[in-house]
């Protein structure tokens, strides 16, 4: 195991969901049930999973696609999501 790897990813991952959408939602759902541990064991469960599925698609798509393709199209894709959300704010103002 490599402990440096192992450390650096928890720290990005954990950073990068604080205040995210994905935390907001399940503050939300917590918030209107009394059962805080299912409400945290589907949420742990559904962030291993797809922590799993970008693990596995980002080792195969490296052998095929270079690093910084991969990147780029991230990027891309973060910059659309956030246009359409920012575009989608002003026109949901009453």
């Amino acid at each position: 195991m490599q402990l440096p790897l192992l450390a650096s990813t928890f720290l990005t991952v954990f950073v990068a969901e604080l205040g995210d959408k994905t935390q907001l939602t399940i503050v939300t759902i917590s918030g209107t049930s009394n059962n805080t541990l299912a409400v945290f064991l589907g949420s742990a469960g559904a962030l291993v999973l797809a922590s799993l599925l970008g693990a596995l698609a980002g080792g195969s798509l490296s052998s095929l696609i270079p690093p910084d393709a991969l990147q780029l199209a991230a990027s891309l894709g973060f910059l659309v999501i956030g246009l359409r959300l920012i575009l989608r704010s002003g026109t949901d103002a009453p």
